[in-house]
């Protein structure tokens, strides 16, 4: 969460704001830190009644306003609506078996993730394996904090999440202040300030109603998924052939590609210089990040050429609010090493690293006319920053996927180029409305 809110509001942005950050942060954790213990005892002052209205009035609001949303954007509305619409009625019910059925799907969702941070950091074993296994196991031990009945016997399980989403939210907003304080500028802006200020004074449009038109100017993010792109005909594997690889009839596996192409004739692509054996037998070895696994890349020309050698991408994702510069200058950089390794420097990676470049400072541009706080809280207010937040971690302790990296795009293109709030929408509508019927 640190690094993407630090990524899509510029280090310039945070530096001047990191001592109100530092305050926010440690408040926080003071809070979070006094509710827990608080809800140890069992017998609580927090305010559970109250808090489970408003949950229960926001599900609603959103799954009110969830068909205003454009493709992703209306899956997690109606995932978010449902999700706390059902959390509330079990709040509100005032039973043990409703406080003990989130306490087993808090606890469920703890011990899944923690389970498979420590599997994927064993099996793939990047730089700071050891770190993501310490995390996971943390999560294990709050999933068997939440599902055991001990000490309150279900009913601190609300003010206990709470407690504990604010201390996480306090230490991120601690390390987001200590990383902007201690960079003096941002390294990735190469402008001089009068042309910067120039080009935020044209812009006027805080959000846009949709995706880019087709003849609109736009980065766009090719995927071929591993269903798409696989030679034969795959045998469905429900999120395996998703997110990892598929396996076609004659056993041949495909893990699809991605690559990031620009209006300025930028291409990023880069591929195995020499195809690697991707046989089941040899397949877990190969998901090592050690150097042994290293080979030979090269980088497509262009698209026309690599789709034309192989097939048209499966998806796009296209976004209109990014930098050529910053872009420019992470592509002269990169495309010096050529060295591929299937895990931590493949396609996909290579992708999300090309758009975190491009799309550096996207929510500060975007937002430039109402300055101040606006930006990061209208980041924090957005679902597909914790979305993409997420996909940024799993990505981390796995590898970055062809499906892993739509997801991140679509996210991330829900970022840099913000749709106005849902109840913005549904109102704006009905004046439409009442002014066509008024018109008549």
């Amino acid at each position: 969460m640190v690094r993407l809110l630090m990524l899509l509001l510029g280090v310039d942005y945070l530096r001047t704001r990191w001592k109100a950050l530092a305050w926010a942060g440690a408040l926080s954790i003071v809070v979070g830190a006094v509710l827990f213990i608080d809800a140890l005892d069992g017998k609580l002052d927090f305010p559970i009644q109250p808090f489970a209205w408003l949950l229960l009035l926001e599900g609603l609001a959103t799954l009110a306003v969830a068909s205003t949303g454009i493709g992703g954007q209306r899956t997690l509305r109606y995932a978010k609506g449902i999700a706390f619409s059902v959390a509330a009625i079990l709040v509100l019910a005032e039973r043990h078996h409703g406080h003990m059925v989130l306490s087993v799907i808090f606890g469920a969702l703890f011990l899944a993730d923690g389970l498979l941070q420590v599997a994927s950091a064993h099996v793939v074993r990047f730089r700071t394996w050891r770190l993501a296994m310490a995390g996971g196991v943390i999560e294990i031990a709050l999933a068997i904090f939440f599902i055991q009945p001990y000490p309150t016997h279900y009913v601190g399980t609300v003010p206990y999440c709470v407690a504990l989403g604010l201390i996480f939210g306090g230490w991120n907003m601690l390390l987001l202040a200590s990383r902007a304080r201690r960079l003096a500028g941002n390294p990735g802006l190469r402008k001089d300030p009068e042309s910067a200020s120039a080009e935020s004074n044209k812009r006027r449009l805080t959000t846009w109603s949709g995706p880019p038109a087709s003849d609109e100017r736009a980065l766009t993010v090719h995927v071929w998924t591993p269903v798409g792109s696989a030679k034969s005909k795959a045998q469905h594997q429900p999120i395996i052939d998703r997110y990892i690889a598929a396996v076609d009839r004659d056993g041949v596996i495909s893990t699809g590609h991605a690559a990031l192409e620009s209006p300025e004739g930028i291409y990023i692509s880069l591929y195995p210089a020499v195809e690697i054996d991707r046989s089941p037998d040899d397949f877990t070895r190969l998901l090592r990040a050690t150097q042994e696994n290293n080979v030979p890349g090269r980088f497509q020309p262009d698209y026309p050429t690599e789709s034309k050698a192989w097939c048209a991408s499966t998806v796009q994702v296209r976004i209109r609010n990014y930098d050529a510069e910053r872009l420019q200058n992470f592509w002269h950089d990169y495309r010096q090493n050529t060295t591929y390794n299937l895990t931590y420097r493949n396609c996909s990676s290579t992708v999300a690293r090309a758009l975190d470049a491009a799309l550096e400072g996207a929510a500060t541009r975007a937002w430039t006319r109402l300055g101040g706080w606006w930006p990061l809280f209208r980041l924090l207010l957005t679902p597909e920053l914790w979305v993409a937040a997420h996909l940024r971690k799993r990505a981390a302790t796995m590898a970055w996927t062809p499906g892993l990296t739509l997801d991140y795009a679509r996210a991330m293109s829900m970022l840099a180029d913000p749709r106005p709030f849902a109840w913005a929408t549904v109102w704006s509508g009905l004046a439409a409305r009442r002014s066509g019927r008024e018109s008549r």
